[in-house]
């Protein structure tokens, strides 16, 4: 079937390692044919509540938000950023037991991201949390303060994985450490999803053409790691090439089966403790 010519909306972080994965798309590399890719780069947390409404075509979800929206996104079998023993950390301003996050107000860079999904589960208990803009973090945690409210720990996600120790901070918990510890999986924190209502052959190729980007990326790590490197916060090319190693590696070309049980595990464990709403069977588009 003929796919006709159309604007595909992309979401995605303003991170090096969603960088580099869209490096081809958003610069060309590739020949996209009749689709036109339009990229928007916007907090994981404000991707997860506009695709509430189904606004972007393709766009970057955690997967705690695809917990919510299985029935409008299916999820891209490449694209995903996976935590292969450490993942989003709680950091501090001094060494605490992991016990006593249950008990502290911590800044979070949102409720639907897989950050805070990984902590309730760890924690067992809807912890006291204010919500921090994801590169605002690290500094409010050293400040112990956020608009007048007391903050005595941070939950970090993207580069401040690298940078906390800059900061004068303290490692609490590593969640991806413990998810691997409660069930051997990787930690699946992001994925990429594809509006359903699309059909099927213009989510094909749209898949298709996200996973040629991220090939492309990795043939040409170079050039995409110097792209990359203009959305890395307080990271020099050594640190952005670590990170970008870290979420863009055989889990991005592809969940493979390990990943989508991961996938699974995760939401099953959100459902059952009340986290999400429904039980949901993860589904991944299928390019053959």
């Amino acid at each position: 079937m003929t796919i006709p010519p159309q604007r595909i909306r992309v979401g995605h972080s303003p991170d090096p390692d969603d960088a580099f994965m869209f490096y081809a798309l958003a610069r060309g590399k590739i020949d996209t044919g009749p689709l036109r890719f339009e990229h928007e780069l916007v907090d994981i947390e404000t991707l997860n509540r506009r695709a509430f409404s189904g606004e972007l075509e393709l766009t970057a979800l955690s997967l705690h938000a695809y917990g919510h929206l299985a029935d409008q996104y299916i999820l891209c079998p490449c694209g995903a950023s996976m935590g292969d023993r450490y993942g989003p950390m709680v950091v501090a301003r001094s060494a605490m037991e992991v016990p006593a996050l249950a008990e502290t107000t911590i800044a979070v860079p949102g409720t639907l991201t897989t950050a805070f999904l990984a902590l309730r589960l760890c924690l067992g208990v809807d912890f006291p949390h204010v919500i921090v803009p994801f590169d605002e973090i690290l500094d409010v945690v050293a400040a112990g303060d956020y608009q007048g409210q007391p903050v005595g720990a941070g939950l970090i996600i993207h580069e401040g994985q690298l940078t906390y120790g800059q900061a004068g901070l303290e490692l609490v918990l590593d969640t991806g450490q413990w998810w691997f510890e409660q069930t051997g999986l990787p930690l699946p924190l992001g994925a990429n999803g594809i509006r359903c209502d699309l059909g099927e052959p213009t989510i094909r190729e749209v898949t298709r053409l996200l996973l040629a980007s991220i090939r492309y990326g990795l043939e040409h790590r170079e050039e995409a790691l110097a792209y990359a490197l203009d959305f890395g916060r307080g990271l020099d090319r050594s640190k952005a090439d670590q990170f970008v190693e870290m979420y863009v590696n055989q889990w991005t070309l592809d969940f493979g089966p390990r990943g989508r049980q991961a996938v699974a595990e995760l939401l099953a464990r959100g459902h059952n403790a009340g986290i999400l709403p429904k039980l949901i069977v993860p589904e991944f588009v299928d390019i053959g």
